[in-house]
C-alpha cells in the first residue's frame, strides 16, 4: 500500500512543499480546460470527437496518480530480494503451466519472429505473472492526469494519451479493459501505448491487436518487440560464471564485451569450473559486486534489457527463462547473511505479522510500507537493526514466537 501524499511530502522543505501543492491545485482546477486542449490535439491525430468524449466522460484529476509519480522509494531493494520475489518455485510452476496451456500460441510466436518461447514466457511472467496482475488504474484517467499536471514528462504522457485514444478509436481493445499501471503500461506484457502502436501484432488472426485479453496477441507482440531489439535465436542470453580471486571489478560491465578467450585468460570459467562457451563477445555482469554471483552476457541480454532498461529486470527474465527450460537457477550465494524470501515465505511473514496485531493488509507477498513498518517494529523489539527488510532472520524469529 502506497503512503499518502502527506506522508511523502512531510520531509520536503516548506517552500518546495508549498510549490508542489500549489502546482497540483492549479492543475486540478484547470483539468477540464486542459482536456479541451487535448481534444483539439487528438482531433488533429484522427481521433473523433465522439471517441474522445466517450473516453474522457466522467474522468477527473487523480491525486493518487500524482502521488505515485512523485514517490521516491525510501527502501532500495537488494538484488537478492528482487530476484527471489520474481524468480521463485511458484512462478516457475505457474510458468510451466501457462506454457503448456498456451503452447501453440508460444510456438507460433517463436516461429514467426525467431525468439524462443522460454524467453517470451519469461517476459510474460515477470511483467504480469502470466496475466494475473494487469493493473487496475484506468489508462485514460492516469495519462490525462499526468498530461495535465506539472510533471516534467508532461509531453511524453500526452503522447501516450494520444496513442491510447487511437487504440480506442480503432477498436482493438475495449476502453474498460484499458487498465494498467499509474504510468500507462498495460496488457499481459505491459506495453506502453506508443510501444503498442509500433510493435503490437495480431497473433490469433481476428484482425485486432488485443494484448489484454488475447494471449496469442500478447506473446506475439512481445516476440516482435524482442525481434526488433535484435534478438538472435539460437544464441543464449548468457550464463553464470565464476570469477578468479582478485578479479578487477572495473573490467566488468554489460557493454564491456570481449571474446571468451580474453576472459578465460583472466581465469574466468563457467560457474561449474568448465571453460567458457564461445558465443561471440561477452560482457561480465556483477550485480552484487565481485563477491556475489557473476554472469557472462551476450548481445541477446541487450534485447531483454531494452524491454525495461534495468539490468536487474533483465537478469530476472534471463534466469526465469532458464528455469522454465528446466535448468538450474543462480548457483553462487548472494553476499548476505540474511537470505531473501520467496513470495510464499513473504505471505507467511505477513500472516504472522497480522496474527501479532499489525495491519499489513492482505497477505499477498507484496511488501509495501505497512509491512516494512511492521517489520521494523519487530526488529526493534528483538534488538535487531530496524531495516524493514523482509529477510529470513525476521521470519525465523516470528516462527519461533
Amino acid at each position: 500500500m502506497a503512503l499518502g501524499l502527506w506522508d511523502k511530502t512531510a520531509r520536503l522543505p516548506l517552500g518546495l512543499l508549498a510549490t508542489l501543492l500549489a502546482t497540483t491545485g492549479m492543475a486540478r482546477a484547470d483539468f477540464q480546460g486542459c482536456l479541451s486542449g487535448l481534444q483539439s490535439q487528438a482531433a488533429a491525430q484522427g481521433v473523433s470527437a465522439q471517441t474522445f468524449r466517450a473516453a474522457t466522460s466522467g474522468i477527473s484529476y487523480d491525486d493518487k496518480v500524482i502521488e505515485l509519480s512523485q514517490a521516491q522509494p525510501e527502501f532500495k531493494t537488494p538484488i537478492w530480494d528482487y530476484m527471489a520475489a520474481l524468480v521463485d518455485d511458484e512462478r516457475v510452476d505457474d510458468g510451466k503451466a501457462a506454457m503448456k496451456q498456451h503452447g501453440q500460441a508460444l510456438a507460433n510466436a517463436e516461429a514467426r519472429y525467431g525468439v524462443d518461447r522460454y524467453t517470451i514466457a519469461a517476459v510474460w511472467g515477470v511483467e504480469s505473472n502470466f496475466g494475473k496482475n494487469l493493473g487496475k488504474m484506468g489508462l485514460v484517467q492516469s495519462l490525462a492526469t499526468l498530461a495535465c499536471s506539472g510533471n516534467r514528462r508532461r509531453d511524453f504522457f500526452r503522447g501516450e494519451l494520444m496513442a491510447t485514444l487511437k487504440i480506442i478509436e480503432r477498436g482493438d481493445i475495449a476502453p474498460e479493459r484499458l487498465t494498467g499501471s499509474w504510468a500507462g503500461a498495460f496488457g499481459q506484457t505491459q506495453f506502453m501505448p506508443t510501444t503498442y502502436q509500433r510493435l503490437a501484432v495480431d497473433g490469433d488472426g481476428d484482425g485486432r491487436r488485443d494484448v489484454v485479453d488475447s494471449v496469442p496477441d500478447a506473446v506475439a507482440s512481445t516476440a516482435n518487440f524482442l525481434h526488433v531489439a535484435k534478438w538472435s535465436n539460437g544464441q543464449s542470453w548468457g550464463y553464470e560464471v565464476r570469477l578468479p580471486r582478485g578479479f578487477n571489478a572495473g573490467a566488468a560491465g554489460r557493454k564491456n564485451r570481449h571474446p571468451t578467450g580474453h576472459w578465460a585468460s583472466m581465469g574466468v570459467t563457467r560457474v561449474d569450473g568448465r571453460p567458457l562457451i564461445g558465443e561471440g563477445p561477452i560482457g561480465i555482469m556483477i550485480p552484487a559486486g565481485v563477491d556475489g554471483p557473476a554472469f557472462a552476457v551476450t548481445k541477446n541480454f541487450d534485447a531483454i534489457y531494452s524491454y525495461n532498461a534495468a539490468e536487474s529486470y533483465g537478469l530476472a527474465i534471463a534466469v526465469l527463462s532458464d528455469r522454465l527450460r528446466g535448468r538450474a537457477g543462480i548457483q553462487a550465494e548472494w553476499p548476505t547473511d540474511d537470505p531473501p524470501l520467496s513470495r510464499a515465505e513473504r505471505r507467511d511473514l505477513q500472516a504472522r505479522l497480522t496474527a501479532r496485531g499489525y495491519d499489513v493488509g492482505e497477505p499477498d507477498g507484496k511488501v509495501g510500507a505497512k509491512t516494512r513498518d511492521a517489520i521494523k517494529e519487530v526488529e526493534r523489539s528483538l534488538g535487531m537493526p530496524a531495516t524493514g527488510r523482509p529477510g529470513a532472520k525476521v521470519l525465523e524469529a516470528l516462527r519461533r514466537g
